[in-house]
């Protein structure tokens, strides 16, 4: 990831279950399902926002806990259910009249592959897949729900000169 590319991105692209979670998916006795995610992604996402960045979430389960996530963060877009993630990227690209470049996405699996291979920005956590690690521009030093997302918009920020800009637009909205 370099200051150049960081400065085109304007929609930051997400898969969730190894990359906002540790890809651990647990079950309670009466069915319910329980995802754990690290606050710290979530403080990251909303810093995203604060200069302007959209956020959207490609996943390949579906799951009330990510809807119910996702709405906490006001991440802009949530798609769930899509295995085949690619034709989702095409329309979040048209939707918001981008190229490629403008993208950054960060995957863990070979699911991802397809939208990592085009994107402007391609990131996998630390315990992605080899595969997924053999075309990421960026790996993080993180693992997938332990901060990895973080990481990631904090290194995009700093790039773009933009850190200490969304952390006092962030601050001061919250008094």
């Amino acid at each position: 990831m370099d200051k150049q590319g960081a400065k085109k991105i304007k929609l930051f692209i997400m898969d969730v279950d190894g990359v906002l979670t540790d890809g651990s998916i647990t079950y309670t006795s009466s069915g319910e399902e329980i995802k754990t995610f690290n606050v710290k992604d979530g403080l990251g996402l909303n810093l995203l926002s604060e200069v302007g960045i959209k956020t959207a979430i490609i996943t390949g389960r579906k799951s009330v806990v990510v809807e119910r996530r996702a709405k906490e963060l006001k991440i802009d877009d949530v798609i769930q259910g899509k295995i085949r993630k690619l034709e989702s990227y095409e329309s979040l690209k048209e939707k918001y009249n981008l190229k490629d470049e403008e993208v950054l996405f960060i995957g863990d699996d070979i699911i991802d592959l397809p939208v990592l291979k085009k994107v402007g920005i391609s990131v996998c956590v630390a315990d992605a897949v080899e595969e997924v690690k053999a075309v990421c521009s960026y790996i993080t030093q993180k693992k997938g729900g332990e901060g990895a997302v973080r990481e990631v918009i904090e290194k995009l920020l700093k790039l773009r000169g933009e850190y200490e800009t969304a952390v006092e637009k962030f601050l001061n909205a919250r008094g």
